[in-house]
């Protein structure tokens, strides 16, 4: 499946890889189809959360857990019966990230963490409202990993 990627052109993209938002995303309910790609060729805990519909629609998200360790985020019911979660092992969380000019002003929304069930390529976005949409990124420190 050619996919037009916001950050890298048209990319062939197995079908398999394909993650259906059933009600799409906030502000986005039409797009319901997305592609987590990596962030660059280098090892890296980002990706690009890109539309399979929309090629200027691509988010940069994150594993949270890279920067906050202690980030807890608890699911629904409704989640885990819509996402057809049976373990926890079959889960992936991301969260959005805002990136500025400077790493610095840059912010990571952890109120909104997107649930990925990699098993069957369902997600869903959803409200953490224990956290903001803004936090900031700590900055890394060189020669850490």
């Amino acid at each position: 499946m050619l996919v037009h990627t916001k950050y890298t052109g048209e990319i062939d993209v197995n079908e398999q890889d394909v993650v259906t938002f059933k009600q799409g995303l906030p502000s986005f309910e039409t797009e319901t189809t997305f592609v987590l790609l990596p962030f660059g060729e280098a090892t890296s805990p980002f990706f690009i959360l890109q539309s399979t519909k929309t090629v200027e629609l691509a988010f940069i998200v994150m594993n949270p857990f890279t920067f906050f360790p202690d980030y807890s985020v608890e699911l629904s019911d409704q989640t885990i019966e819509s996402l057809e979660i049976e373990k926890d092992e079959d889960v992936t969380l991301f969260v959005m990230l805002t990136l500025k000019d400077s790493w610095a002003d840059s912010t990571a929304n952890l109120r909104g963490p997107i649930i990925v069930n990699h098993v069957n390529r369902t997600a869903r976005q959803i409200a953490n409202p224990a956290y903001t949409t803004k936090h900031e990124l700590p900055t890394p420190v060189k020669g850490e990993k």
